[in-house]
């Protein structure tokens, strides 16, 4: 029964970050990425990624195609 909670709250999470980021894709029209940070869904821009990896918040040795295969929907 917890296991079912944890899943449809997690759905509910995704589906909001989706709209989310279609919506954020729609007004700047830049890519969007939908990840996992910090335990939490995020909506991350492309460009915010990249600079992420500049400053050494993930692995060394990560890149952006890494985290794009990663992620959970990216805006086309």
């Amino acid at each position: 029964m917890k296991e079912l909670i944890k899943r449809l709250i997690f759905a509910w999470r995704f589906k909001r970050a989706v709209r989310k980021a279609d919506n954020m894709h729609r007004l700047q029209r830049m890519k969007f990425l939908v990840i996992l940070l910090n335990g939490k869904l995020q909506v991350v821009a492309k460009q915010d990624c990249r600079r992420l990896i500049r400053q050494r918040y993930f692995k060394k040795g990560t890149r952006i195609e890494d985290i794009e295969k990663r992620a959970f929907y990216i805006t086309k």
